[in-house]
């Protein structure tokens, strides 16, 4: 009998389910579904702005698209040949025209295109539901391609139907859209769910395409990073994070996100730097830029000198944070405080180091930290400009709606950085107003003061608390998408001693190695030690020098090889991404991506070798999944919303027939 409690929500249930029949039809479409093989899904990390090969990845499914060609066409298709049908499906609308200008039968060539883009489709919808399916396509080519992939030639007058909607598609000169349509969806089915560990933006010019890209996939979530979190604090209106976020662009020539991406306008910047450093060299400004002539001198000169001009205010808003913020304990790095201008030198840990510029035009001593109006004006029009980027905002939404600092995902735990621990092994602790949060608990305070920075709107004070835990985990020893000591911007700058340079790492990248380590994360966040992994990026894994990707025994895997240009020298690859699916877990290292023009024209791919790392003893279903649990309590539901119905203490509003 229906407990009086239970009767309230299954009267709302009933509002979508207002018959027994209605609610045995769900009962039926849900319990099939909880059948279908587990969909593959793709781990990544770490993208930087690689605009070109993050799309080129994501095409390609992760190299899994080419295995499904080479497994299925092996005995009828040559290599070059599987290569040439690969190119199409990753870039359907640049490839099709071409190849119908260079074969000599087009129609026989959109003939058997056709038959092998279908073949493949009806192997990868396998794993979906046909309403799944339809949902991926167009509502006005959905039941063509349905027809075409319900073939079934063997049943009498079949074939001849089959064969008739081939040729019509042919003869009207629709092939070409179709074959678009076909890789397209081919695309869609390879990958069930996209997971991003973080990292989106800088270094490469086109995270916001990036961001464009995953608004636009199916099923994705994402793990910030600390350069993620940086822009969406300065989306918030910190000012803090927009000092780093323009003088990492302008150290980095990467202007074309924050300008053409986010219609930042950098000209009243520009307007103070050529009048502040005039006659100033900024030699230890220079931008890091290729030598190819993209940038005049001119440009590269005026980028140092706007450079400075930023990073000098930077230092000196973070100067302000800290003070505003004693249980942040970053007085280390007060170094404006520490600095005796007069002398040129630098106190840090009890030394004097002598200062690489000494030319500081709008600093007070004694008040080092102090804004000029000139430098306040700048800041205040940068702010205008990063909250009414329109972009902008829409892709900060889109990271809160799509993302946390960490995510539990099928008895797996996903984070960008670390969890920051003691050299012992335990969970460093942070302490706020007389209470200690660390491991999980620190975790989850964080991300809702995140969200606080961002979405707090009636309460000022607790708005800047927010935005300040935003700059906070960019930078702060204990953040978990940081990591390090220190963030050594200033030393970098200003001091040659390299020793001072280092920023030495949370001691969680020593201990997470350990199978220990890894089991006792894992069950700090109530997950099964034994069975769960953790997916982890943030830190390059050194391949060059003999690095391995996965550690603690299979336990925690690491999955940021360098996608951005910058790493690759350091790591020797660039990238690895993880793929899970019903069989088991597979690694792919993957060589760098030359460009989108030479992936169409020459068909290089973007090689992979991919490693199975771990087996499952039989196929996973959707019954295994999270996903599975949640249809599972959705059929509870309808089953005693049935029993409700046919005990009479909820009335049908449509009797079944």
């Amino acid at each position: 009998m229906v407990h009086e409690n239970e009767v309230r929500y299954l009267t709302l249930l009933a509002e979508k389910y207002p018959s027994i029949q209605a609610a045995s039809n769900e009962i039926i479409n849900l319990s099939a579904q909880l059948q279908l093989l587990k969909g593959t899904e793709h781990f990544l990390s770490d993208v930087h702005g690689e605009h070109e090969a993050f799309q080129h990845v994501i095409r390609n499914g992760a190299g899994s698209i080419w295995r499904k060609i080479e497994e299925m066409f092996a005995d009828t298709l040559t290599k070059r040949e599987q290569r040439n049908l690969a190119t199409l499906i990753y870039y359907p609308e640049e490839k099709a025209p071409l190849m119908l200008q260079s074969v000599p039968n087009p129609a026989e060539w959109s003939r058997l295109t056709l038959v092998r883009l279908i073949k493949l489709c009806k192997l990868l919808t396998s794993k979906y539901r046909r309403e799944t399916v339809r949902q991926f396509l167009p509502p006005h080519v959905a039941p063509l391609i349905e027809e075409l992939l319900d073939e079934q030639t063997k049943v009498e007058n079949k074939a001849d139907y089959y064969q008739s909607l081939l040729e019509t598609i042919i003869n009207t000169g629709r092939a070409q859209y179709y074959i678009i349509h076909l890789a397209e969806l081919i695309q869609r089915l390879a990958i069930t769910r996209l997971h991003v560990i973080g990292d989106i933006y800088d270094r490469g010019p086109g995270a916001h395409r990036i961001l464009d890209a995953l608004m636009d996939y199916h099923q994705v979530d994402i793990q910030w990073g600390n350069h993620d979190i940086l822009w969406m604090g300065a989306a918030a209106g910190s000012d803090a994070c927009i000092a780093n976020v323009v003088r990492t662009c302008l150290r980095y020539g990467n202007m074309e996100t924050l300008e053409n991406g986010y219609g930042v306008s950098l000209l009243p910047l520009a307007s103070f730097a050529i009048e502040t450093y005039a006659d100033d060299p900024c030699d230890l400004f220079m931008p890091k830029v290729p030598r190819d002539g993209e940038f005049s001198q001119q440009e590269i000169r005026l980028m140092a000198q706007m450079q400075k001009a930023m990073a000098i205010i930077q230092f000196k808003l973070e100067s302000q944070l800290i003070k505003r913020r004693p249980h942040y304990k970053m007085d280390d790095r007060l170094l404006l405080d520490k600095t005796d201008f007069a002398a040129g030198t630098v106190s840090i840990d009890g030394a004097a180091y002598p200062l690489l510029d000494r030319h500081f035009p709008t600093v007070d001593p004694l008040q080092p930290d102090a804004l000029t109006a000139a430098e306040q004006s700048v800041v205040d029009k940068l702010r205008h400009s990063f909250v009414h980027s329109r972009k902008l905002q829409q892709h900060t939404r889109f990271l809160f709606a799509n993302g946390s600092i960490y995510l539990i995902h099928d008895g797996n735990l996903l984070y960008h950085g670390c969890i920051a621990m003691n050299d012992d092994g335990a969970f460093r602790s942070f302490n706020v107003d007389g209470k200690a949060y660390a491991g999980k608990a620190f975790l989850d305070r964080v991300d809702r003061l995140a969200r606080q920075g961002y979405f707090s709107t009636d309460n000022p004070a607790q708005k800047q608390y927010g935005m300040d835990a935003m700059w906070f985990l960019w930078c702060a020893p204990e953040s978990p998408l940081f990591g390090k000591e220190k963030m050594a911007t200033f030393e970098r700058y200003f001091l040659a001693d390299p020793g001072t340079h280092k920023e030495k790492r949370n001691a969680y990248y020593a201990l997470r190695d350990t199978v220990e380590t890894a089991e006792k994360i894992l069950r700090e966040f109530g997950l099964d030690s034994k069975t769960g992994h953790i997916i982890n990026g943030h830190v390059p894994v050194k391949v060059v020098k003999g690095e391995r990707p996965v550690k603690a025994n299979g336990r925690l895997i690491v999955i940021d090889g360098g996608f951005s240009r910058a790493y690759q020298k350091e790591t020797g690859i660039a990238g690895y991404t993880l793929i899970s699916n019903s069989r088991g877990w597979l690694l792919a290292a993957h060589q760098p991506f030359e460009s989108r023009q030479r992936a169409i024209c020459d068909e290089i791919d973007m090689d992979s070798e991919t490693e199975i790392i771990e087996s499952h003893p039989e196929r996973m279903h959707v019954r295994h999944t999270d996903e599975g649990k949640a249809i599972q309590r959705d059929i509870d539901q309808l089953k005693a919303l049935l029993e409700a119905y046919r005990e009479g203490s909820i009335k049908e509003r449509r009797l079944s027939v």
